[in-house]
């Protein structure tokens, strides 16, 4: 733990409280943070947008990649994706699964997340059957065997916890059951379906190590488990089943959805939820440096309020080391205050480490997402 040299100070014209009731010389407010949104912060106010940039150069900027359009995420396995984004503890891939897996899987190398962002089919895996469809969450915990029998093709989101394993945030002073009682986590059942498909046919097993691929040969199929029992397992959350905290006083930071927390990243979900009401309070997400952290937002659906020409398949990267925040639009309309609900639904990816971008991101890349800031032209001034 870092112990930080702290010291509360003022320094002319500042509002009392972060986010909220800024002043009118400096209506843009912008947080500088360290550590997340846990760390020691200051909170700059602005006279002009800190994302009104009007030229950009050098490889450091915000992205946006259409992975509606990556060809390669339609494969037969998992484990021929290539990733999109990619550090030494998280790799993130999408895979578009149009039928039933002809082998199992095994993951050796960690966790995998899979968000399904649109289809439906059943997983077989060590643990039993499990029903998948649009918003669910599964999380397979390392070297689980598994397989997917498509009812409607699938459209996944894989975020593997590389050499690691995914847990529950901790959630303080709200309790347990705030965000999402853990109740309403599901896992696998060994039910007739799962019964049904115990075979004696020969059975492969691709097996992931490393980044690279073995393959084991059965002469039955190894999912014959007649029962288990234990605290291990694959497990099952809808972004339905989450009842996001809100403040119609305060905008909470990103982190205050957190869903799951991996090694050095953590998985957040925004959902459908009030805007505050507090006239004073911001009603966008604030500007801000996240210094430590990369930013990874994949759009599922929904109007993404802080966002223009977004559509959902789409992902946004903004690493750290400059600002970032709303649209113009966005920020005019928080403003005016006429939205009272947001309808999103995003998954957000924030990584300690720096992340990578691979070629086919790059050739999916909106090269001009970095000038989507740029307010648009004042004709009344006689801008051109």
């Amino acid at each position: 733990m870092n112990k930080w040299i702290t010291f509360p100070h003022k320094e002319g014209i500042t509002s009392k409280q972060a986010h909220a009731d800024f002043p009118e010389q400096g209506i843009y407010e912008r947080e500088a943070g360290r550590s997340g949104f846990f760390g020691p912060a200051a909170h700059f106010h602005h006279q002009h947008a800190p994302t009104g940039w009007q030229e950009w150069d050098g490889e450091l900027k915000p992205r946006a990649f259409n992975l509606n359009d990556i060809d390669e995420a339609k494969q037969g396995s998992p484990w021929s994706v290539p990733a999109v984004l990619h550090n030494a503890q998280c790799k993130i891939r999408v895979w578009r699964l149009e039928h039933s897996m002809e082998d199992l899987v095994r993951n050796a190398d960690g966790d995998e997340l899979l968000f399904v962002h649109g289809g439906a089919g059943k997983l077989f895996c060590d643990y039993g059957h499990l029903d998948i469809s649009e918003g669910d969450y599964v999380m397979i915990p390392r070297s689980t065997m598994w397989r997917i029998e498509t009812s409607e093709p699938l459209f996944l989101l894989m975020i593997e916890n590389s050499d690691g394993a995914y847990s529950l945030p901790e959630k303080g002073i709200v309790g347990n059951h705030a965000l999402f009682d853990p109740a309403v986590l599901e896992v696998p059942s060994i039910n007739d379906e799962f019964k049904a498909q115990y075979s004696e046919q020969a059975t492969k097993v691709q097996v992931k190590r490393h980044d690279s691929l073995s393959v084991i040969t059965y002469p039955f199929n190894p999912l014959d488990a007649i029962g288990w029992h234990g605290d291990l397992s694959v497990v099952k959350l809808n972004w339905r089943d989450i009842r996001p905290l809100m403040s119609h006083r305060y905008h909470l930071p990103p982190s205050a959805h957190t869903t799951f927390v991996g090694c050095g990243f953590v998985v957040c979900t925004f959902v459908p939820r009030p805007i505050e009401s507090d006239p004073g309070a911001l009603k966008v997400p604030f500007y801000h440096n996240n210094d430590d952290y990369d930013e990874v937002l994949f759009y599922h659906q929904g109007d993404f309020f802080s966002r223009d020409n977004i559509e959902a398949g789409m992902m946004t990267f903004h690493p750290a080391g400059f600002t970032h925040g709303p649209h113009p639009k966005a920020f005019k309309a928080g403003q005016e205050n006429k939205k009272k609900f947001t309808d999103e639904v995003a998954v957000m990816i924030d990584t300690r480490h720096a992340l990578h971008f691979t070629e086919q991101a790059q050739s999916v890349e909106n090269k001009d997402y970095v000038y989507s800031w740029r307010a648009a032209p004042n004709k009344e001034e006689g801008q051109p």
